[in-house]
C-alpha cells in the first residue's frame, strides 16, 4: 500500500475538499489518502468552526483514510512553518507522495519558481527585508519581491494565496523529504472569497460566514450530505464558534495584563503589547478591537495568530523548544486507514499517539492547553466541561 498526503484544516469539509480528496488519489496513483488537520486553531489565526473531532469525521465521510493532527506549534504559524510542520508529518507517516490545491494546477511553474529562487537566495531574503522596511506585511513583501526579481519567468503567480501555500510544501519537501508532489487547480471560489459560488464549489470563508448570518441549511448544498450531517448533529447541543465567543476570555486576559507580560508570548513584538491593552480598554466587540489594532504592517492574520497565542498561553520559550514534529497524534481512520497503520505503523519515523494520557502530557502539552483554551468558546457550562477532558477520553474517529 502507498499513500498520498494532503495538508487540510476543512473548517468545514465541502464539496472542493471532496474534490481534493477524490483528485489526490487518482492523480498520485496511491492506495491511501493521509490528511495531516490542524487542530481546534487554525493557520490564520482563527478558532475552527467546530472541534477537531467533527472535522476529521467529516474528512473520514469524505475519502480520507487516516487523519493525523498538526501540532499546535505548526498550525498557527505562517506559510513556512506551517509547510515544513505539515511536510515533515506527512514524510513520517510513510507518503511518498502529496497532492495540494493550486490556482495554477501544473506542477512545473512550481519547480521553476524552485530552481530560480535557488539561484538568487540572498538577494531574494534581501529584497523582502527591504520591502517589510517600507512598512509592508510578510506575506505582500514576499509576493512584491518574488515579483521583483523574477517577472513571471517561472509562469507562477505568487500573488495568488494557495500558489503561494502551495509554493511553500514545494519548498519544504526539497528539503525535508522525497515525496513526489502533485497539484490539481481550485474550481471556481478563491479561498478568500465572502460569497457562495453558484457552481456550489465555495471556499470556507464563505460557507462560514453564511453559516453565521444565516444557519447551516444556507450552505447546504455546498456541503457534502455527511458533512452536513456531522455540523447537524453537533449544532443541536452546541453551537459554532469564532472569535467574538472568545472576546471576553482574551479581554480579560489582556486589560489584567502588564506590557512585560504579554512580551512573553509568541509574536507579541514591536511594542505592540500597548496598542493591544488600549484597544481592549474601548471595545465591545472582537470585531472592533481589530479595527483599532490593525494596520498595514499588523495585517488581521497576524494579529490573530498573536492573539490566539495568548489565550493559549503560548510563549516564544514553548515555541523554541519545538522546532521538530515529535509524534503522530491519531484522530481518526477508515478501515483501509487501519490496515496501512497495522502494517506500516512500525516503519514511521515517529511514534503515533492514538489515545492521550498523563504520559504524554508533556510531549503535547501545547496540544492540549490549546484544547483546554478552546473549550472556553462555548457557553454552555456542561459542553464546556466535556470539551476540557475530550483530549484525554475521545478515541480516534473510526469509520
Amino acid at each position: 500500500m502507498r499513500a498520498c498526503g494532503v495538508v487540510v484544516e476543512y473548517n468545514p469539509f465541502h464539496n472542493g475538499h471532496h474534490l481534493h480528496v477524490k483528485q489526490s488519489r487518482k492523480e498520485s496513483g496511491r492506495d491511501v489518502v493521509i490528511a495531516v488537520m490542524s487542530g481546534n486553531f487554525l493557520q490564520r489565526g482563527e478558532p475552527a468552526l467546530c472541534p477537531k473531532r467533527e472535522r476529521a469525521e467529516m474528512a473520514l465521510c469524505g475519502g480520507v483514510d487516516i487523519v493525523f493532527e498538526l501540532p499546535y506549534h505548526f498550525a498557527v504559524q505562517h506559510a513556512s512553518i506551517f509547510a515544513e510542520g505539515a511536510v515533515k508529518l506527512l514524510d513520517a507517516a510513510g507518503c511518498d507522495s502529496f497532492c495540494f490545491g493550486s490556482e495554477s494546477g501544473q506542477i512545473e511553474p512550481f519547480i521553476n519558481q524552485l530552481v530560480l529562487e535557488k539561484k538568487d537566495f540572498k538577494q531574494l531574503q534581501q529584497t523582502i527585508h527591504e520591502q517589510m522596511q517600507l512598512g509592508n506585511s510578510y506575506p505582500a513583501a514576499a509576493a512584491e519581491s518574488y515579483r521583483l526579481l523574477f517577472g513571471d519567468a517561472s509562469g507562477l503567480d505568487l500573488s495568488k494565496p494557495n500558489n503561494m501555500l502551495g509554493y511553500q510544501y514545494i519548498r519544504a519537501a526539497d528539503q525535508f523529504s522525497d515525496m513526489t508532489p502533485y497539484t490539481i487547480q481550485r474550481i471556481s471560489s478563491d479561498y478568500h472569497d465572502q460569497s457562495l459560488d453558484q457552481s456550489f464549489i465555495s471556499s470556507a470563508t464563505s460557507i462560514r460566514k453564511k453559516i453565521f448570518e444565516e444557519n447551516l441549511e444556507a450552505v447546504s448544498g455546498h456541503l457534502p450530505k455527511d458533512s452536513c450531517r456531522v455540523l447537524s448533529k453537533f449544532s443541536q447541543d452546541s453551537h459554532f464558534l469564532n472569535w467574538e465567543h472568545f472576546w471576553p476570555y482574551l479581554q480579560h486576559m489582556l486589560i489584567t495584563s502588564s506590557p512585560q507580560e504579554l512580551q512573553t508570548y509568541y509574536e507579541v513584538e514591536e511594542g505592540i503589547e500597548y496598542r493591544l491593552i488600549e484597544a481592549a480598554l474601548k471595545s465591545p466587540s472582537f470585531d472592533t478591537f481589530m479595527q483599532h489594532v490593525k494596520t498595514k504592517r499588523y495585517t488581521w492574520t497576524r494579529i490573530q495568530r498573536m492573539l490566539t497565542h495568548l489565550i493559549t498561553r503560548t510563549t516564544r520559550e514553548e515555541i523554541k523548544q519545538h522546532k521538530e514534529p515529535e509524534y503522530l497524534r491519531l484522530l481518526g481512520m477508515s478501515r483501509k486507514g487501519r490496515e496501512y497503520l497495522s502494517r506500516y505503523k512500525k516503519d514511521f519515523k515517529l511514534p503515533v499517539i492514538s489515545n492521550l494520557n498523563q504520559q504524554h502530557h508533556d510531549l503535547c502539552a501545547i496540544d492540549i492547553r490549546a484544547s483546554k483554551s478552546y473549550a472556553m468558546g462555548f457557553s454552555d457550562p456542561l459542553k464546556r466541561i466535556n470539551m476540557l477532558t475530550k483530549d484525554f477520553t475521545a478515541p480516534p474517529v473510526i469509520h
